[in-house]
């Protein structure tokens, strides 16, 4: 298999085992799948989550590790996911969800097993665009918490894409990233703050 997933940091893994045995965080999730879930529920495929905050149309790109995204399995499929999110003290639950981006990442984390090359499965959100892409890192020993998208990496857009861009196609970084960068609208500066 050419894909390396790397364990998440235990703090945040235990976070999340600790909000799937609270009956009080389960139910206050109001997700469906995961509230009628039959049988034992358990975290896997820990992903982690950044966000692109800037990119520019040479390559240039500016992201952060926003937390670890997990799928929660109930039997045979993903019923929801949950996330832990970094804090001052360490590791936090952030909050559990369901939706289209739960089928789309096992979709994609299916199609990438059979890719030939190895890679480290990433998660790279691009807030705006409200975008979901599968990233590739093309160095699968690299710090999953650090870097940015190179050149030669992957991204799978994840469905519902954004008008324009097909979901479930591998684009390399060289490709899609000029196509993020015309389509992001730089951030409106309030009234009296600085440009």
């Amino acid at each position: 298999m050419p894909l390396h997933v790397l364990p998440a940091p235990a703090p945040a893994l235990r976070s999340v085992l600790t909000a799937l045995s609270s009956p009080t965080a389960v139910s206050e999730a109001r997700t469906p799948s995961l509230l009628g879930a039959q049988g034992p529920v358990s975290p896997e495929l820990p992903l982690p989550v950044h966000v692109l905050d800037r990119a520019t149309a040479d390559g240039t790109t500016a992201t952060r590790l926003a937390g670890w995204r997990f799928l929660i399995r109930a039997g045979d499929r993903a019923v929801a996911a949950a996330e832990s999110v970094p804090t001052a003290d360490g590791w936090a639950f952030s909050r559990f969800f369901e939706g289209p981006y739960i089928p789309s990442t096992e979709l994609a984390l299916r199609q990438a097993e059979g890719m030939t090359q190895p890679y480290q499965p990433r998660l790279l959100s691009v807030p705006g665009l409200y975008m979901l892409a599968l990233w590739l890192h093309g160095d699968p020993t690299a710090d999953g918490a650090t870097g940015h998208p190179g050149a030669a990496d992957l991204l799978v857009p994840l469905a519902p894409a954004p008008p324009g861009i097909a979901a479930h196609r591998p684009y390399r970084v060289a490709e899609l990233l000029p196509v993020l960068t015309h389509r992001v609208t730089p951030p409106t500066p309030l009234m009296g703050s600085p440009a």
